[in-house]
């Protein structure tokens, strides 16, 4: 539900999430990974790219939280993630395993699907404050998502969590961040989709939120704001 208790004159810094909020990532990730299915002959195993896609998704969930917690090294997620997918349908190959996950980071980024609205309300706030990013995403690939897509333009910061050592929600990832960016917690508001990541992390640094919801997830969480759809957001700022 959308907020209406507006504070235009209080923000000057909007600190966004990149994959999910702005860059499409599950759009671009699966383009990403057709590219891969076909490259390498792949249907030798799988009987289509959506079986490699929806096996490689569970298997990258499982150990991207393992990532987040510090479980595992980025240089071993890079690969295993592809490593365990390829070994449930016969394959054993850490090489091929390897060569995947490397080639995935180096066309994922080249993908420029965008959320909707993601250009209009960026050409929008622009003229008002001062743009971030702050995600969770390596550092290597998320900026030439930026360019590739063409909003780099928009970004004063754009902070990764290997810039600041820290993985959102942990505070300090959102403590750099506006350290960076010069900013104070009173004049700054965070966008993201993700409740727990973005939303309850930003709130319990003490900074206001918009909550990106496009499928209306039921949720109990006091939020500043939510929005269904990116252009909502020009009711808000």
């Amino acid at each position: 539900m959308l907020n209406f208790f507006f504070k235009h004159n209080a923000y000057k810094h909007i600190f966004f999430d990149l994959d999910r909020t702005l860059w499409d990532f599950e759009q671009n990730m699966r383009d990403a990974l057709t590219d891969l299915y076909i490259n390498h002959t792949l249907e030798v195993a799988f009987p289509n790219p959506e079986t490699f896609i929806e096996c490689y998704n569970q298997n990258n969930h499982y150990l991207w939280e393992k990532y987040l917690k510090g479980e595992l090294p980025k240089d071993v997620l890079r690969y295993k993630r592809f490593e365990i997918t390829l070994a449930e349908y016969g394959i054993e190959n850490k090489p091929l395993a390897q060569t995947l996950g490397d080639e995935y980071l180096t066309i994922m980024p080249l993908k420029t699907a965008l959320i909707p609205d993601t250009r209009e309300i960026l050409d929008y706030l622009s003229n008002k404050y001062k743009l971030h990013v702050i995600s969770n995403g390596f550092k290597e690939v998320q900026l030439p998502k930026l360019q590739r897509s063409d909003i780099d333009k928009y970004f004063e910061w754009v902070v990764t969590s290997e810039h600041s050592g820290f993985h959102k929600p942990d505070k300090r990832a959102f403590g750099y961040a506006l350290s960076k960016a010069n900013a104070r917690k009173s004049e700054s508001i965070m966008v993201g989709d993700d409740l727990e990541v973005d939303i309850v992390g930003a709130k319990k640094f003490g900074i206001d939120q918009i909550y990106f919801n496009p499928k209306k997830k039921p949720h109990q969480t006091k939020v500043t704001f939510e929005v269904r759809a990116l252009n909502e957001i020009t009711k808000i700022l």
